[in-house]
């Protein structure tokens, strides 16, 4: 084999030795890449994994409304229900008889005392004062001149006399029928409200007929009646306040006016008048109301809205949140009324209680406020 030959076999052998090398080493940068996706791979399913699993422990938290306790004034009270009755009420009667000519207002108007409500024909006791007026003019000249003649000793004592007791009797009878004539205009006896019209135009009215009947609605009152064993709690001058359902629960405040000293035999109650201050004018006689009369009045007390309270056979229950996890309380119960439960112990002003979404809810379960009321 010449020298040639041996040449071009080494340089085969050398370049086949550098194409083997280079396949191994592309096989393993290969080897590389697809080890590094591979973990990358897995570093993305961990932290998708991680994150599905927070998603799911966020999306067991119960949602939950909450409010923060505070403190205020609750009262206890006594309750009763009553019909809402007027101080000021006067039917309103004719003096004379006649034909109603005019009626000037109609029920529900305000009118003022004085007021003309209606008017009756008029005609005849216009005339009858007329009449007088002229009967007492003549009698009164009569008089001038008996005068006269007396003083001159020409008219004895008794004739003197008789002329001025005439003059007098002219004067009141003149006076009798000009008021009558008065009386054809009704007027109001009291300021307040027509509450009834029992008239109309053309109707023959006499004194005993009832035409309209006006009441005064700035202050009313609601009589009620007290169990005995209540006495020493019921006092002249103490608050009270009324509600009626037709009122969207608004509080018209009152203090108690009349006390009485007698207690009913057969009943066992005795009555207490309450004045109420009507000057909204929302309140009318004859409603059906509560009448709440306060009989104590604690003025820092914590107040639980009745809304977060959860019954459990007797029991009343409350749960506080502290760091997203429910506690269930018990609560202990003071004075109540419409709106909030006095908590005696084991709450405290700041604490934070569901108020909405603690029906079924258990002790120590975790939730998420998702919003809060004031």
């Amino acid at each position: 084999m010449n020298v040639r030959v041996r040449f071009l076999l080494y340089a085969l052998a050398i370049t086949f030795g550098l194409m083997q090398m280079n396949c191994s080493q592309q096989d393993a940068h290969s080897e590389e890449k697809d080890k590094t996706a591979t973990a990358k791979a897995d570093t993305t399913a961990g932290d998708a994994t991680k994150k599905e699993e927070k998603k799911d422990a966020a999306e067991d938290l119960i949602p939950v409304e909450v409010t923060t306790l505070r403190q205020g004034e609750i009262s206890s009270f006594i309750l009763l229900s009553s019909n809402l009755e007027t101080e000021r009420m006067a039917d309103v009667y004719s003096r004379v008889q006649g034909v109603v000519e005019k009626i000037l207002v109609e029920e529900g108007q305000t009118v003022s005392k004085g007021q003309i409500l209606a008017t009756l024909e008029a005609d005849e006791y216009e005339l009858a004062s007329q009449r007088a007026l002229v009967d007492f003019h003549k009698q009164e000249s009569i008089f001038e001149r008996a005068e006269q003649m007396h003083a001159k000793k020409l008219f004895s004592n008794e004739e003197f006399e008789q002329a001025k007791f005439t003059k007098e009797s002219a004067e009141i009878a003149y006076k009798q029928a000009k008021l009558n004539l008065d009386y054809t205009r009704i007027e109001s006896p009291i300021s307040g409200v027509v509450g009834e019209r029992l008239v109309r135009v053309g109707d023959r009215v006499q004194p005993s007929a009832k035409l309209f009947a006006v009441v005064n609605t700035e202050e009313i009152i609601a009589v009620i009646h007290v169990p005995e064993k209540e006495i020493g709690r019921i006092r002249i001058g103490q608050e009270a306040f009324v509600m009626s359902d037709h009122l969207a629960n608004h509080q018209f405040l009152g203090k108690v006016k009349r006390v009485s000293p007698v207690v009913d035999p057969q009943s066992g109650t005795f009555k207490v008048t309450i004045g109420i201050n009507n000057k909204s004018n929302k309140l009318r006689p004859g409603m059906f109301i509560n009448v709440h009369v306060i009989t104590e009045t604690h003025m820092d007390a914590v107040l639980v809205p009745k809304p977060a309270i959860v019954y459990e056979n007797e029991n009343m229950n409350v749960f506080v949140v502290r760091d997203s996890i429910a506690h269930k309380a018990v609560l202990n119960a003071g004075f109540q009324n419409y709106e909030f439960v006095e908590a005696l112990n084991g709450l405290e002003p700041g604490d934070q209680i569901i108020i909405v979404g603690q029906s079924g809810l258990k002790d120590q379960t975790k939730v998420k406020v998702v919003s809060e009321r004031s």
